[in-house]
């Protein structure tokens, strides 16, 4: 006989893994919402959206299928987006990349040629990618530490010294590092009944080539790359069986819904996969999916708050918001970075994108991000032919 409630042991590990999945990285998607043009109700909205997405997600995929399927939102994803130049339509053109993204993921699931492809690009280059997406923003806290030393110090030293106790908890640490700075520095910072609850912001996409290339097509790459095959790997690392094509079209449908609300992507989960997989969620693994599933119903109540949270962090200065982002990004750059450089043959191409990413150039509307994919590939390409 199934069993109805959840067990204990997976209601707690379901809380910590939805206070690290969202605490962990919410700044990381405002930036990113916020260099698309989003308005703050549309960024709250975005906010709100995204972690509804991916509760629900979670919470129909893990009893569906009675594996432990942890989604998120996509941290690189919402990276890229915060080093992107803003769509020449304004937010509208943002959803419309945000849609092509979702619909190149959902049809990744159905026709496994095009999950091939994306499969088939090098890690390396992928990899260097991110590096090069990531790099910007993890300069931030450094550059806040000479100009906002009192308020952008506590809060690197919190992330340093919470990340040698626990690494999971040192982001979360640093928001309420930040969160006590906001109160101390900003003096009144009340939000009003109203404005505790976030409401929905519809948004009428746009389309055009240049966004679909320059933001659509990298942010299903990076999705790919660094979340959906990887979250793959872990569950199966841990002895499921998931159906790929159907993960993959299913966080794809939920990306092309929440995006008309402005949310970025919904994808697998990496780490958090693994938390809600091992023993420590439960002895009994054929219980454990009920971990991906009270994360889940946490993400949705703190999606409802959304609005309260942006609220909050529209108070704080944005330097100090770029340090949250920058520290939250610091371990995944360095594993970017690490993978990109670990086969010799292939880190001259690998330097090439991570450096033309970094750069941040536009040309012909075209983003860093592809131009840096694009110029590595050609080395890769040639260096092998050479070899």
């Amino acid at each position: 006989m199934a069993q109805t409630f959840p067990p204990m042991q997976t209601v707690s590990t379901g809380l910590v893994v939805a206070v690290v999945g969202f605490f962990s990285s919410f700044p990381i998607v405002l930036q990113g919402l916020a260099a698309m043009g989003a308005s703050p109700a549309q960024a709250a909205s975005g906010l709100m959206s995204a972690a509804v997405a991916m509760g629900l997600a979670a919470i129909v995929l893990s009893l569906w299928y009675k594996q432990p399927i942890s989604v998120a939102w996509s941290t690189p994803g919402a990276a890229l987006l915060a080093v992107s130049a803003t769509p020449a339509e304004g937010f509208s053109g943002a959803i419309g990349a945000f849609l092509c993204a979702g619909a190149l993921t959902v049809l990744a699931g159905l026709w496994r040629p095009l999950a091939r492809l994306a499969a088939a690009i090098p890690t390396t280059l992928a990899q260097a990618m991110l590096g090069g997406v990531l790099l910007p923003l993890c300069i931030i806290p450094f550059k806040a530490a000479v100009e906002l030393p009192w308020q952008a110090l506590p809060v690197i030293l919190t992330w340093f010294l919470a990340g040698r106790l626990n690494r999971l908890f040192a982001v979360p640490a640093a928001v309420v590092a930040a969160a006590l700075v906001v109160v101390f520095s900003a003096g009144e910072t009340s939000v009003r009944p109203e404005q505790i609850l976030a409401a929905p912001v519809w948004t009428i996409p746009s389309f055009s080539v240049a966004t679909a290339i320059g933001i659509g097509i990298p942010l299903f790459i990076v999705n790919m790359a660094t979340q959906n095959i990887p979250g793959i790997a872990v569950m199966r690392s841990f002895g499921y069986t998931p159906d790929a094509g159907r993960l993959f079209s299913s966080v794809g449908g939920a990306s092309i819904l929440s995006a008309l609300f402005g949310a970025p992507a919904t994808c697998l989960a990496a780490i958090t996969a693994a938390m809600c997989s091992n023993e420590d969620s439960h002895p009994d693994r054929t219980k454990r999916y009920w971990s991906a599933v009270m994360a889940g119903v946490f993400y949705c109540l703190f999606g409802v708050f959304a609005v309260a949270i942006t609220g909050f962090a529209a108070h704080a200065d944005p330097l100090l918001m770029g340090t949250l982002t920058g520290v939250a990004l610091i371990g995944v750059m360095a594993n970017a970075t690490f993978a990109a450089l670990e086969v010799p043959a292939e880190r001259e191409a690998a330097i090439l994108t991570f450096a033309i990413t970094a750069s941040g150039i536009t040309v012909f509307g075209l983003g860093a991000a592809v131009w840096g994919l694009l110029a590595g590939g050609i080395a890769y390409l040639v260096s092998n032919r050479a070899r």
